[in-house]
């Protein structure tokens, strides 16, 4: 079980990391309403049920991938209970093998640790070398709830303020698949 906050419409006093600042700055930009908890260390989607709970949406699994040559990079969303397999992914998507980025490029890319991919990490991706891919029932949610650059604080906004707002101002677009 995992500590989570109640729920707060205001940034956290604290970052836990350069990602999750520049989020809550860009969200007040953007003019983008939200919903956030501070909580324990949420390192898996079993951990985030509490959370899940709190917020009353379901937090997504974010993954992190690329190719072989580590020169293609996939940010894909999809619902927490997802079994993720590479093969389905590449054949989906019509690619060579993927696998799971390495911490290191998870740091170096989207500037987080494992656990804490999000959708906010195309923030540090000005040269749009990640491919944001949606699953498309997670597309179809009217709330979306993820990390917000941190392992200890969650967040949920709408799904139209994530394909209007966000995605607009960080330049990328999204694939959708099932």
């Amino acid at each position: 079980m995992v500590y989570v906050s109640e729920m707060h419409t205001t940034p956290p006093t604290e970052f836990g990391s350069e990602l999750e600042e520049k989020t809550y700055d860009t969200l007040a930009k953007l003019e983008i309403p939200f919903y956030q908890v501070a909580t324990g260390e949420a390192l898996t989607m079993e951990d985030c049920i509490d959370i899940d709970d709190r917020l009353g949406v379901e937090v997504v699994k974010t993954i992190f991938l690329c190719n072989q040559k580590k020169t293609k990079f996939y940010l894909y969303i999809t619902p927490a209970d997802f079994k993720f397999v590479t093969k389905d992914f590449g054949k989906k998507m019509e690619i060579p093998r993927v696998s799971f980025a390495s911490a290191d490029l998870l740091k170096e890319r989207l500037g987080v640790i494992p656990g804490a991919a999000t959708i906010f990490g195309l923030l540090k991706d000005p040269d749009h070398e990640i491919q944001l891919v949606f699953d498309q029932s997670v597309s179809e949610r009217e709330w979306y709830a993820c990390s917000s650059g941190s392992v200890t604080n969650y967040m949920k906004l709408r799904m139209t303020d994530v394909f209007d707002k966000f995605l607009p101002y960080t330049g990328h677009e999204a694939i959708f698949i099932n």
